[in-house]
Formats: structure tokens, sequence, C-alpha cells
């Protein structure tokens, strides 16, 4: 079972930038790193009247789209999956999956916090297990100057990853 860590933050905070980071350091080590990226707007992979969209249609409880450089996979779902059963359909072939968002999961948090952010917009988030920041904050919570990848990835390995 690889370990699974959400990053969370407020819109713009720097989510994103700080999973490119971490995946580049992580694989440097030797990891095999996935990520999961959690949207609000509806994903349109699949155009009307394609192939893969004809499959589906007729029934396909899955269709892949196969390139010689990328897969992807369409599976149309009555709800919206939580983030175990999305690890299930990505499998276990990885030491670290790097989830953006699913502040609601119960899996361990990053939140990146930014001077002058105030994360109202977070609302209730539970499972923090560290701070990314680029100002000190007043809190007893293990913190990470933002661009502080190195000590953060050392952190990650440490406590998720090789105890996984």
């Amino acid at each position: 079972m690889p370990a699974i860590i959400s990053i969370v933050g407020e819109s713009k905070s720097g989510k994103t930038t700080l999973i490119e980071k971490l995946i580049g350091e992580l694989k440097s080590r030797g990891y095999r790193v996935a990520t999961i990226k959690h949207s609000l707007h509806h994903l349109d992979f699949d155009k009307t009247g394609k192939d893969s969209w004809r499959h589906i249609q007729a029934g396909s409880a899955a269709t892949a789209l196969v390139s010689s450089e990328q897969m992807v996979l369409l599976m149309p779902v009555s709800k919206e999956p939580d983030l175990d059963e999305i690890v299930d359909q990505l499998g276990r072939h990885y030491d670290i999956i790097l989830a953006e968002g699913f502040k609601q999961s119960r899996v361990p948090k990053l939140r990146v916090d930014r001077k002058g952010s105030t994360g109202q917009s977070l609302g209730k988030v539970n499972n923090i297990i560290a701070i990314v920041t680029d100002e000190p904050l007043e809190s007893d919570m293990a913190q990470f100057p933002i661009n502080d990848i190195h000590r953060l990835a050392d952190f990650l390995e440490n406590r998720f990853i090789k105890s996984a």
C-alpha cells in the first residue's frame, strides 16, 4: 500500500508547485510517485461521437485511451469517488501518492499556507501533519519553509514512505 499524502491550501497558494517539486525530489531518491488532482469542474477528456465516447455510451464500465506516450482511463461514476476508491483504481504500484485537494479525506495532509492567507476558505480540515509556509506561524505543528523541499521530503520519507 503506498503512502498517501494530500496537499491542501487556498486557491493559488502554491499546492501544484509544491507537488511538482516534491515529485522531482522523491523521484531523485528512487521512489515511484503518482499524483491525483481533485477538480471542482467537469472533466472533458472524451468528445461526443469519438470511439471511446461511443464505448461508454454502449455501456462499457471503463475504457482506456492509449497512445505510445499516454494512457487515460475513463470510467463513468454515479457519484464522485472518494480518495480510497481512486487509489484502488490507480493501483498499488507506487511508493507514495500525492493528492491535491481532498481536504475532507482521512489521509494525512500538508497544509500550504502563504503570507496573508486566512485559511477560512479551507473550512475544517482534519489530520494536518505539517504546514508548508513562507512565513513562520504560531503553531506547535511541524512547519517547513515553502522552498525547503529536501527537508520536507525527508519528513515524508521517514514518517510515511519507509513505514508504509
